[in-house]
């Protein structure tokens, strides 16, 4: 398994009429996690997300070419 980059946001069941929204409302879900809350507690929500996610993926393979294209012109 590699790393899928191409869009692929869903949510099941829910039809869309442009091929971007999905990932727009993955975005604004994104920004509400993060309102409100101090810079401190927005690193720490986004490091618990990453390592939620990087479980739920659970491929090492898969992690470490994500990581390397994350790090990528950082």
């Amino acid at each position: 398994m590699s790393l899928n980059t191409d869009p692929n946001f869903f949510t099941p069941g829910k039809r869309y009429f442009r091929a971007f929204s999905p990932g727009d409302d993955f975005y604004e879900s994104l920004i509400d996690m993060h309102r409100e809350l101090t810079d401190e507690q927005s690193a720490m929500v986004n490091a618990r997300l990453i390592l939620l996610l990087a479980n739920h993926i659970g491929d090492i393979d898969v992690l470490r070419e994500a990581m390397k294209i994350a790090r990528e012109g950082a």
